[in-house]
């Protein structure tokens, strides 16, 4: 039986409504969790089932460009205009073919973050923003 390697967490694609997007150095927080439930019946042991269901917040990143496509869909967050989108998380293999993709249903701006500016730093100026949704998909 052949090994077959792991995909490599570099190779990915981000598309915002079906629109691919560059420029993304890191997507986390893809995570979900479920809160069990316990319960007893009378002298029986301690049961559990499963609880409600609750999706971490998605966290972007990318380097600080002129485009301000992203910091506008934050600004409509705090009116009654904010347009929520589904965000989809791609996960290529060498051959750049999708291996396996997530879908973050009706996502909107919750955060975002500047990195800190330093006349004597020499790294990439780099902007986060974190978003909530309704729910992942996962698609293989």
């Amino acid at each position: 039986m052949a090994y077959v390697y792991p995909y490599k967490k570099y190779n990915y694609i981000i598309f915002i409504d079906s629109k691919e997007m560059a420029g993304f150095s890191e997507i986390s927080a893809l995570d979900i969790a479920i809160d069990p439930i316990e319960y007893r019946e009378g002298i029986h042991p301690v049961l559990k089932q499963p609880g409600l269901v609750k999706y971490g917040n998605v966290t972007l990143k990318w380097g600080v460009i002129t485009a301000t496509e992203f910091f506008t869909w934050l600004q409509s967050a705090g009116e009654d205009t904010c347009e929520r989108k589904t965000i989809t998380v791609q996960l290529c293999d060498d051959s750049h073919g999708m291996a396996a993709k997530w879908e973050v249903i009706n996502a909107w701006p919750v955060k975002y973050t500047l990195t800190d500016v330093n006349a004597t730093s020499n790294e990439i100026a780099i902007e986060n923003m974190e978003l909530a949704h309704e729910g992942i998909v996962c698609i293989r």
